[in-house]
C-alpha cells in the first residue's frame, strides 16, 4: 500500500531498528517511502533469561509486555521534532504497538492504523491456554491490551481498521465514532504462479512469522492434533514451515521428524508456495485480515483454514477454498485435496481469479488516502472553529 500512496505523496518513514537489516533493505526502503528515518531500539532475545524477567517485571506495569517492549523515547523525540516543523500533514501509527511513542497532544491529525483488534487475540490467547500458569498471565495480558487499546482508539483522531467486521468491533467495545475500514489488498504482480516449480503432491506449506503468537499456537495446532489425523489415511504428507525466528519446540520436532520442514526466514516465499499442493490456515487466534490468505489465493494454491483464520475475508467455503475447524474436519478436508490434485487445481485457480479481480493494492491505497485526507480535513475545521470561538 504504501508503494502505491508513494506515487502521489511524500513518505517519511519512520522504524525501530535492532540493526539485523542488511544495507538492501535500507536501499529498497526507496520503493515505499521518499525517507527513511532508522531509531535504534533493542529488545531482548525471546526464551533469555533477560526475557523471562521482562516478563515477571511486566507483572507490575500497567502496559501489556506486548507493546511495553516498543516503547521508545528516541521514536517519541524524533516524531515530536518532525511534527513541530509544520511540514507533516498526517501522522499515521501502523499497528498498536508503536502508539506507546506518539504523543497525545500533535500539531497535526494522528491516524492508528489497526491490522487487528488486539484485545481479541489476546484474550483468545487466554481461552485456548489449558496451563494454569500461563493462563493467569495471559489473563493479565488481554486485561491490559484492552485497557491500552482503548486508550488508544480513542485519543487518535482516525482509526482505520482491515475489515468491517474489526471496525464494528471497535465501535462497540471502545466507543470509537471515527473508525473506518480499508479492505485487505495483495500485490497481484507479484504474487502470481510462475510455472517454473515442480509441485510436491503431497506437500502442505504455512507461512508467516513464527515469532508472532497466533502463528505459533496454529502450527503447534496443526502438528500436534491435525497432522497425525491426515497420516493415517495420507503417509507421505509433508509439512514446509516459512517464517523468521521458529520457536525451539519446533526446530526440535523438525530434527526429529524429517517430514517437518522448517527454513526460518527466507527471501522469496512464493517459491515455496508454489511448489505446495495445498497452503495451510489454522489458526484458532488472531483479528483482523489474513493477508497470507490472499497471498496464497493469487498463487493459485487450494487452501485449508478455520473460520479464524479467513476471519474477516469475503470469501466461501466450497468455492475459494475450505473452512474446517475441529482436526477432524481439518484433516478431512486435507486428505481429499491432496488424493484430488485436479479438485485442488480448480480452487485455487477460482480464488486467483477472483483476488486479480477484486483486491489489488491501487483500489486499497485509494480509499486509505481518502480516509487521510478527509481526517486532515475535519483536523483543520475544528482548529479553525477553536480558534474562532
Amino acid at each position: 500500500m504504501l508503494k502505491e500512496l508513494r506515487r502521489e505523496h511524500h513518505i517519511t518513514y519512520l522504524a525501530l531498528d535492532d540493526g539485523s537489516s542488511d544495507a538492501a533493505a535500507r536501499k529498497s526502503a526507496n520503493e515505499y517511502c521518499h525517507e527513511l528515518v532508522c531509531v535504534p531500539h533493542q529488545q531482548r532475545e525471546k526464551f533469555s533469561a533477560g526475557f523471562y524477567l521482562d516478563l515477571v517485571t511486566n507483572l507490575g506495569s500497567r502496559y501489556p509486555y506486548a507493546i511495553r517492549k516498543y516503547e521508545s523515547a528516541m521514536m517519541r523525540k524524533e516524531i515530536v521534532e518532525r511534527t513541530s516543523k509544520g511540514t507533516i500533514d498526517v501522522v499515521i501509527c501502523d499497528f498498536l504497538a508503536p502508539a506507546i511513542n506518539v504523543p497525545r497532544s500533535l500539531l497535526c491529525p494522528s491516524i492508528l492504523f489497526q491490522h487487528n483488534v488486539e484485545a481479541m487475540i489476546w484474550k483468545r490467547h487466554f481461552e485456548v491456554q489449558s496451563n494454569p500458569l500461563k493462563k493467569n498471565f495471559l489473563r493479565g495480558q488481554w486485561r491490559k491490551m484492552e485497557r491500552f487499546e482503548r486508550e488508544s482508539c480513542r485519543r487518535f483522531d482516525s482509526v482505520v481498521a482491515v475489515s468491517a467486521e474489526d471496525r464494528d468491533l471497535m465501535r462497540k467495545e471502545f466507543a470509537v465514532d471515527e473508525v473506518f475500514d480499508v479492505p485487505t489488498g495483495v500485490d497481484v504482480d507479484f504474487f502470481t504462479p510462475s510455472g517454473r516449480e515442480h509441485t510436491d503432491r503431497y506437500n502442505v506449506v504455512f507461512t508467516g512469522s513464527m515469532d508472532w503468537l497466533p502463528n505459533e499456537d496454529a502450527i503447534r495446532y496443526f502438528t500436534d492434533q491435525i497432522l497425525p489425523l491426515v497420516r493415517k489415511s495420507v503417509p507421505e504428507i509433508s509439512l514446509t514451515v516459512v517464517g523468521r525466528n521458529p520457536y525451539p519446540g519446533l526446530l526440535e520436532l523438525s530434527k526429529r521428524d524429517s517430514s517437518i520442514i522448517v527454513t526460518g526466514r527466507v527471501e522469496d516465499v512464493r517459491p515455496y508456495m508454489e511448489r505446495a499442493a495445498a497452503y495451510v490456515v489454522p489458526l484458532r487466534i488472531g483479528g483482523g485480515t489474513r493477508l497470507k490468505i490472499f497471498e496464497a489465493m493469487a498463487m493459485e494454491k487450494a487452501i485449508v483454514s478455520t473460520s479464524i483464520g479467513a476471519e474477516g475475508l469475503p470469501v466461501t467455503d466450497g468455492n475459494e477454498l475450505r473452512i474446517a475447524d475441529t482436526p477432524e474436519a481439518f484433516a478431512a478436508a486435507m486428505v481429499e485435496l491432496l488424493n484430488a490434485p485436479e479438485l485442488a487445481s480448480a480452487m485455487g485457480q477460482r480464488a486467483g481469479q477472483i483476488v486479480r479481480q477484486k483486491f489489488g493494492w491501487v483500489g486499497v491505497a485509494k480509499r486509505f488516502a481518502e480516509i487521510c485526507e478527509a481526517t486532515l480535513h475535519d483536523y483543520s475545521s475544528s482548529k479553525v472553529i477553536k480558534q474562532a470561538v
